[in-house]
């Protein structure tokens, strides 16, 4: 991000270089303010960076937390093996989208309350049950996020319950008790 490079020269500057450098293909520019260094690989061709590192790059860039939601959650947490090609993160920033070669990043400004467990396990579970819906969880997703918890993140279910809507939070005392 050019504001992370102000110490090596001055606005104008390193406006003008990072444009020379997209120019010459040595950066790509995914978004404004956004740069990557291109990877190639040798049977795949030019890679994409992952949305992770994308939309980790747009919360740093304006000082805004991410909290993944949606199917992209369920994805994470291994409930689903569907990859969305619009990919949602509930922030406490402002709304937006970002293209990234075929895929969508979607910013959704949210409530604090919904932030309160960003970029936590709780989180990540609280927004993947509300994605899937009361009546497709079974003893299988049960299942599915008990394997994923430690003894940290029980910790972390047990403190963030009352945060959860009612029926995510009976499920996260539940597997917070185990």
């Amino acid at each position: 991000m050019p504001g992370d490079l102000l110490d090596l020269g001055t606005r104008r500057a390193i406006d003008v270089a990072l444009h020379r450098l997209v120019k010459k293909g040595v950066l790509r520019r995914l978004a404004r303010g956004i740069y990557d260094l291109p990877r190639t690989h040798p049977e795949l061709g030019l890679l994409m960076p992952s949305a992770d590192e994308v939309a980790k790059a747009l919360a740093g860039r304006d000082r805004t937390r991410l909290q993944p939601s949606g199917a992209y959650a369920a994805n994470l947490l291994g409930l689903s093996t569907q990859v969305p090609m619009k990919i949602v993160f509930l922030t406490d920033g402002p709304s937006k989208r970002v293209r990234i070669g075929k895929a969508e990043i979607i910013l959704k400004r949210t409530t604090p309350k919904n932030m309160a467990t960003a970029g936590t396990i709780s989180g990540l579970i609280i927004q993947a049950l509300r994605y899937l819906g009361r009546n497709a969880v079974d003893e299988t997703i049960i299942a599915q996020l008990r394997s994923k918890l430690d003894t940290a993140g029980k910790n972390r279910l047990s403190r963030d319950a009352a945060l959860a809507p009612a029926w995510i939070g009976v499920i996260m005392r539940q597997l917070a008790a185990e």
